[in-house]
């Protein structure tokens, strides 16, 4: 069986994803309480399907550990197996806020230099 290749604009959207995934995670935490599941349907849902299980659980482990998130054992309401639930510590919550700052003036600042270029004229300084 061979790999189908990855797209360039799913190689760079990856990229760009692998920086935010701990914030995108930490909000969607500050929403609610959710478990592993639901983290990867919620990405999903909001245009980044590129995000797999493999991501999202290493990358829990590791915020849990920092001490930015914490997590509690609760039963499945479908009868099945207790679900691990992961809840906002206050330092996930600080960490997010600084999260939020960062990459707003990041975003805002890549999109000036992105934007800037839209309004060339097509000729080249040589």
């Amino acid at each position: 069986m061979t790999k189908e290749p990855v797209a360039a604009g799913d190689q760079r959207r990856s990229q760009l994803l692998r920086g935010v995934l701990d914030l995108c995670l930490l909000s969607l935490i500050a929403e609610r309480p959710r478990y592993g599941f639901e983290f990867a349907q919620a990405l999903a849902d909001s245009g980044l399907e590129l995000v797999s299980d493999g991501s999202i659980y290493p990358l829990l482990a590791r915020m849990e550990r920092a001490g930015l998130v914490s997590s509690y054992r609760a039963a499945s309401p479908s009868g099945g197996a207790p679900r691990k639930y992961y809840r906002l510590t206050g330092a996930g919550d600080a960490e997010l806020r600084g999260g939020r700052a960062g990459w707003g003036a990041f975003a805002g600042s890549v999109g000036r230099i992105l934007d800037a270029g839209t309004h060339s004229t097509g000729e080249h300084a040589p």
